[in-house]
């Protein structure tokens, strides 16, 4: 999986100043572009928990986070639990019932 750009960079590609991407990205999408991003990358990795045995750094990289760190505070954010104990809750219940995410 290829990590989506940032939105300063994205901003750039399209020729437009970060704000005024912003704004246009919000108005047309309904959210904020990093907040945009952040769910496209943690959606996937979400899945992946349950369906691979990568560790948790090496999932954090594959959805573009520099950082273990970073990945799981961005993950207990959107979803209210650590990415390991997301993973563990799924096994015990044999992924029929996920966790609820907020």
């Amino acid at each position: 999986m290829r990590a989506p750009a940032r939105p300063h960079v994205l901003a750039r590609e399209v020729a437009m100043s970060r704000s005024a991407f912003v704004e246009r990205v919000t108005t047309l999408v309904g959210t904020p572009p990093i907040r945009y991003l952040t769910i496209w990358r943690l959606q996937p990795a979400r899945m992946h928990l349950t369906e691979t045995r990568q560790t948790i750094a090496q999932l954090a990289h594959s959805v573009g986070y520099e950082s273990e760190e970073a990945f799981n505070r961005a993950f207990k954010r959107e979803f209210g639990m650590p990415p390991a104990r997301w993973r563990d809750t799924c096994a015990r219940t044999g992924g029929e019932a996920l966790p609820t995410v907020p």
